[in-house]
C-alpha cells in the first residue's frame, strides 16, 4: 500500500485531521523563505500533539547540520528530509533516517544517485530558484524507472485529481504533497486532505 505524506503542516488542527484521514507522515518545513516555515516552538507543539504511529518529518535546506540535529531534538523529528543541493557526505543523521530530495531535469539530475546512502529518494520537479512547494509534476515515467531500483517519494504537482494516475504509473513507496490539498499556503483543506488520501490509497491496477 502506498504511503502518504502531508507535507506543509503549520497548525495542530492540520496535523490531526491529516492523521485521522490516515496520512502515514507530516512535513514541517524550518525552510526561512517557504510560505509554510514552521517556529521550532510550535513545530513541538505539532510533534507533542500527534497520534501514535505518525512520523514526523523535517524538511531542510542546506542548512548547517548542526542546527539540523538540534531542532530534530528538541521537536522530536522522526525523519530529516534534506531539500537542498546536500551531497552525499552530507545525509547522515543516525540514528535519525534521512530522505534526499531530488529536484528533476531530467536523467542528469540523477548522476551520482548510487552514492547517497539514505532510507528513501524524494522526486520533484525542478523549478528554477525553488527548493519544492511549487505545485509543478516531476516526470513520471522517469520516476517509475528510478523507483524500479530505489525507495521513492513522489512529490510535486499531485493532488486529488491525479495521484491515483500517479500512484498507478510509478508505483512508488510513498507520496508527498503540500500545496495540492491547500486553501492557502500552509493551510489545509480538510476536503482535499481526505480525497487525496483516499484516492491515493484507492488505486487499480
Amino acid at each position: 500500500m502506498t504511503r502518504v505524506k502531508i507535507c506543509g503542516i503549520t497548525c495542530i488542527e492540520d496535523a490531526l485531521h491529516a492523521a485521522d484521514c490516515g496520512a502515514d507522515a507530516l512535513g514541517l518545513v524550518f525552510y526561512a523563505k517557504s510560505p509554510r516555515v514552521v517556529t521550532v516552538e510550535k513545530a513541538r507543539e505539532i510533534v507533542a500533539a500527534l497520534p501514535p504511529f505518525i512520523t514526523s518529518v523535517g524538511l531542510f535546506v542546506n542548512e548547517e547540520p548542526a542546527r539540523i540535529v538540534e531542532i530534530a531534538d528538541r521537536c522530536g523529528l522522526d525523519v530529516i528530509q534534506l531539500h537542498g543541493d546536500e551531497g552525499p557526505q552530507e545525509c547522515s543523521y543516525a540514528p535519525r533516517r534521512v530522505v534526499k530530495a531530488l529536484r528533476v531535469r531530467g536523467e542528469e539530475s540523477l548522476a551520482g544517485i548510487e552514492e547517497f546512502d539514505v532510507s528513501a529518494f524524494l522526486l520533484d520537479a525542478w523549478v528554477a530558484e525553488s527548493y519544492g512547494g511549487t505545485g509543478h509534476s516531476c516526470d513520471w515515467q522517469l520516476a517509475a524507472r528510478v523507483a524500479e531500483q530505489h525507495r521513492i517519494v513522489l512529490a510535486g504537482g499531485l493532488n486529488p485529481d491525479n495521484v491515483s494516475e500517479a500512484v498507478r504509473l510509478v508505483k512508488p513507496y510513498a507520496v508527498d504533497v503540500s500545496s495540492g490539498v491547500e486553501s492557502s499556503p500552509g493551510r489545509k483543506d480538510p476536503d482535499l486532505v481526505a480525497a487525496f488520501i483516499r484516492n491515493a490509497r484507492n488505486t487499480a491496477g
